[in-house]
């Protein structure tokens, strides 16, 4: 009897992480060593959305995306990926509830091909989420032309898309992106403006640090803006305009 009672609660248990919200953070305190960054964060995206996290330098916005994926000191509170608590997990069992971190300083190896650096990372979500390579370099002709080429040859464009690439590769269906667009020549963060369009049109969801506010804005289904490590304003692009006057006064935009 006990088994099937079992079964039965796993199942329900399932039914409900399909429902659930992509990802769903409260009361997220986080620390690097004595230093206390996160304040009691409270977010939350729903599949198939992207959500972008502003802020000026310092606010907290890069530590968020660390701390959901357990790169941080010590965590508080509650991270939830897909219904699934994860606030106790090591990162690599984070990743594999589908979620693909791209950090600001991307992560090339040096000593690998761009084509090597693809196909390094094993598969971590779901297969059917999971770009081939001929997916990859229809989106990204640059990397095909380059692919022999040492990952850190690559122009900054090219490294920027070989780390975005590379997470597509492995099923992550929850993908987490730092400044994707720093520093890059217009024609390349137009390349990536078109594959975040893109991937959300594919169902992946998405959230974005940005610091370019005219990349983010024509993306963004929500925006979250943080201050000091808390969350300050969070509203929906339909009221973009109407909250410039704050985003002018918080970020200066």
């Amino acid at each position: 009897m006990s088994t099937i009672v079992e079964e039965r609660r796993s199942r329900e248990a399932n039914g409900a992480a399909g429902n659930a919200p992509a990802l769903e953070i409260s009361g997220l305190q986080a620390w690097y060593g004595e230093s206390h960054i996160l304040h009691g964060v409270d977010l939350k995206v729903n599949r198939g959305e992207v959500v972008t996290l502003l802020g000026r330098n310092g606010a907290g916005r890069t530590t968020t995306l660390r701390a959901i994926m357990g790169l941080t000191g010590r965590r508080t509170g509650s991270i939830r990926v897909a219904g699934h608590e994860t606030i106790g997990l090591a990162t690599h069992k984070i990743a594999h509830y589908g979620v693909g971190y791209c950090p600001e300083e991307r992560g090339i190896f040096s000593s690998l091909s761009c084509e090597e650096n693809l196909l390094l990372p094993p598969m971590i979500g779901n297969p059917k989420d999971a770009m081939q390579l001929d997916e990859l370099y229809a989106m990204f002709p640059n990397l095909k032309e380059r692919r022999a080429s040492q990952g850190t040859r690559l122009s900054g464009g090219e490294q920027q898309m070989l780390a975005v690439a590379r997470i597509l590769r492995t099923g992550a269906n929850l993908l987490l992106l730092d400044e994707i667009s720093e520093g890059l020549a217009p024609v390349i963060v137009q390349t990536l403006a078109r594959m975040i369009l893109m991937l959300k049109s594919r169902g992946y969801t998405i959230v974005m640090v940005e610091q370019n506010f005219r990349f983010a804005a024509p993306l963004a289904d929500r925006f979250y803006v943080m201050e000091h490590g808390n969350i300050v304003e969070h509203f929906g692009a339909g009221e973009l305009e109407a909250k410039m006057p704050v985003l002018h006064e918080l970020l200066g935009v």
